[in-house]
């Protein structure tokens, strides 16, 4: 049985925001459960953009998004050495469209296990 059945694996962000947003809360605190309950248990957590904005700059914002992920999950008691944040900024786009529902579903942060 896999424990993230029905867990949600991604968290949306806002446009050129890393905060996470309340409804994602869930999300973050099933896998912190996860995580604390299983020492053994690897996860890594992956930032994305949308494509607006120089390649650096997305790359450092897909990264300050999968360490806001990653900050959260060891407040809630996860351990560092569990996590590992990685930027793939606008270069795995969910949507490969142009507009803003695209764009919404590229701002994300993906929770992977490793």
């Amino acid at each position: 049985v896999d424990p993230t059945a029905g867990l949600g694996k991604v968290v949306y962000f806002d446009f050129d925001s890393f905060v996470i947003k309340d409804e994602f809360r869930p999300v973050v605190d099933g896998h912190a459960r996860l995580l604390t309950g299983n020492a053994g248990r690897r996860m890594v957590v992956e930032g994305h953009t949308d494509e607006r904005g120089s390649t650096e700059y997305n790359l450092a914002l897909g990264q300050k998004r999968a360490e806001s992920v990653v900050k959260a999950l060891t407040l809630l008691g996860a351990k560092p050495e569990q996590l590992e944040a990685v930027s793939y900024g606008e270069e795995r786009p969910a949507d490969e469209g142009h507009d803003e529902a695209a764009w919404g579903k590229n701002r994300r942060a993906e929770l992977k296990d490793r």
